[in-house]
């Protein structure tokens, strides 16, 4: 029997056998945490945002009782106002259902557009053009859309109030979460550069790119994005226009796109106003979104995330609506991430990786 090497030098077997050993390990635990990805995402983002407000508290208090008053903070923001978000988008939603359900809604919309001269005139020059314009088709089109989208709307929010249990067990978590990595984040970030067998620079620019895309995320979008919601729906609710709080919340979500953002809803609301008889409520609906739009993109956002996070608008649009169609709601995060991944290791690929792989 041979006695055991008291080299400690490892040979090149013995190395990839531990990186073979070690990659399992990692494939496991990726496995076991995957069910609360999310949850773990959401929480280094909301983290970062309130970072900042509990490095003031724990500069004049304990550092647990900093991070649980920072919760309890995050709670009173970010929890009760979504649960009674989500009850009156339900009743909303069903309503906007029945709305484009109703025969008599299409009928007065049909009738609305054949007596409107300004269609009539728009019928007349489509016909010289080879086009025919009818009427009926329009509302068929809008009846359908609005009946789907009022489905689509009650469908997810009476989905999170039945699973009120598993949300409460979900924000629990995120809580949890949140409590420990507003105490530990710092030790967090040197194990995973210790671990990664990347150079410190090179993590430490990875880090703070995801950084910089949270905080424009959540600082930028978010923020801006839920202060042109709530506004909106406060002048549709003035307007007396129908499921103010339902039109906040999606505009509120649109306002993460660029170049169309809450446009989508208030430019075709203000030409319905202008079509029924309701023209300077109209007019003034659409200059309302043409000051909201401009002070929020070129004026407020700007000023909290800083200019040098920001990619190109037509990446940002991409990788928003490529996000919405994998990871439903939560890709208006997950998005951007992956796209500043990308750009963040194509940047240190042609920085000190790309003469190497050309003379290989």
């Amino acid at each position: 029997m041979m006695a055991p090497s008291t080299d400690d030098k490892p040979n090149s077997m013995r190395i990839w056998y531990f990186l073979f050993i070690f990659l399992i390990s990692i494939i496991f635990l990726g496995h076991i945490l995957w069910p609360f990805w999310s949850i773990l995402v959401l929480s280094f983002l909301l983290t970062n945002v309130f970072r900042p407000l509990y490095k003031f508290m724990a500069r004049k208090m304990p550092e647990k009782l900093a991070s649980i008053l920072t919760c309890l903070l995050i709670i009173l923001i970010v929890f009760i106002p979504l649960l009674f978000f989500v009850g009156a988008l339900s009743n909303e939603a069903l309503g906007l259902y029945h709305w484009g359900r109703n025969t008599q809604v299409g009928m007065k919309i049909q009738l609305f557009i054949q007596e409107s001269p300004i269609v009539t005139q728009l019928q007349d020059y489509m016909e010289g053009f080879g086009y025919e314009f009818k009427p009926a088709q329009v509302t068929a089109m809008f009846s359908y859309l609005a009946k789907m989208a009022g489905l689509f709307f009650y469908n997810q929010a009476s989905s999170w109030a039945a699973n009120i249990l598993q949300f409460l067990f979900l924000f629990f978590m995120m809580i949890l979460t949140i409590f420990f990595l507003l105490i530990d984040q710092d030790k967090l970030i040197k194990f995973v550069i210790a671990v990664s067998p990347l150079p410190d620079d090179e993590d430490r620019l990875l880090l703070e790119k995801f950084e910089e895309i949270s905080n424009a995320i959540l600082k930028g979008n978010g923020i801006c994005g839920l202060i042109q919601g709530v506004l909106g729906g406060i002048l549709f609710a003035i307007l007396g226009m129908n499921s103010p709080i339902l039109w906040g919340g999606i505009m509120a979500i649109l306002a993460f796109l660029p170049i169309f953002g809450v446009g989508l809803v208030m430019i075709p609301a203000s030409v319905i106003l202008m079509f029924s008889d309701r023209l300077s409520e109209g007019v003034f609906l659409f200059i309302f979104y043409l000051g909201l739009s401009f002070s929020m993109e070129y004026m407020i956002k700007p000023k909290m995330v800083g200019r040098e996070v920001q990619m190109h608008t037509l990446l940002v649009f991409l990788s928003i609506l490529g996000g919405l169609s994998v990871y439903g709601i939560l890709g208006i995060i997950y998005g951007p991430l992956i796209v500043t991944a990308f750009l963040t290791l194509t940047e240190i690929y042609f920085a000190k990786y790309d003469a190497h792989v050309q003379r290989m």
